[in-house]
């Protein structure tokens, strides 16, 4: 899962440009870091390629479903180089920035290219009641897991949806759903509705002797 949240960077709203694909079993998130290990041949290209002198060091994570690729996207910004091994292998570290649709896919080079078109929150946060909502259910929720160490620092006069989902226990494609959503307000309401789920039987643990065993996970 993608780690701790980084710094998001802005693009003007609706722009298209053509970029890298790199289908992953995973949901990026905007802010959210993502180690990877860059081993096959055409994703060596494509990181060449994306870190050539005048390129920008970009590229789409998007979810790889079995029934195809996602169509909302999340791009990634390469960060650096962690470790670079002899036969060719490379770790490197990324960041997510802007959440993107795929318009139209390109398969001229050994790595899948897509124009895409980078998408912003035009209607901007959502009501600060349902950001003070979400984020009191979250340390809450936090707090009764026993997982006070990763309660994160949130500046409520910014979006929070980002910033929260990455500590949640939210299948894939509950992950891809949330990415998908096109306004703060939705995201902030699906979180809300997560953490009634999620928070009941947490509460409800705390009335009855300890069992073993993971906690709820929302499908």
């Amino acid at each position: 899962m993608p780690q701790s949240l980084g710094v998001l960077r802005s693009f003007p709203v609706d722009t298209e440009k053509k970029i890298p694909i790199f289908p992953l079993d995973v949901v990026l998130f905007p802010g959210a870091q993502l180690p990877l290990h860059i081993f096959e041949p055409r994703y060596r290209d494509m990181l060449r390629d994306c870190q050539a002198p005048g390129s920008d060091p970009v590229f789409a994570v998007v979810y790889a479903r079995r029934e195809g690729l996602a169509v909302t996207g999340c791009v990634a910004r390469i960060v650096r180089t962690l470790k670079s091994y002899p036969d060719g292998r490379v770790d490197i570290l990324t960041t997510g920035e802007q959440r993107c649709e795929i318009l139209a896919l390109d398969e001229t080079r050994p790595y899948l290219q897509a124009q895409v078109r980078l998408l912003d929150d035009a209607a901007g946060p959502a009501p600060r009641a349902l950001r003070e909502q979400a984020v009191a259910a979250h340390f809450e929720l936090l707090e009764r897991a026993g997982e006070t160490a990763s309660l994160p620092a949130i500046d409520l006069d910014h979006p929070v949806g980002f910033r929260l989902v990455p500590d949640l226990p939210l299948t894939l494609p509950v992950q891809q759903t949330f990415l998908s959503l096109a306004t703060d307000h939705e995201r902030t309401a699906m979180l809300l509705r997560i953490y009634d789920e999620l928070l009941p039987p947490l509460r409800a643990q705390a009335t009855t002797p300890s069992t073993n065993g993971s906690g709820p996970k929302v499908h």
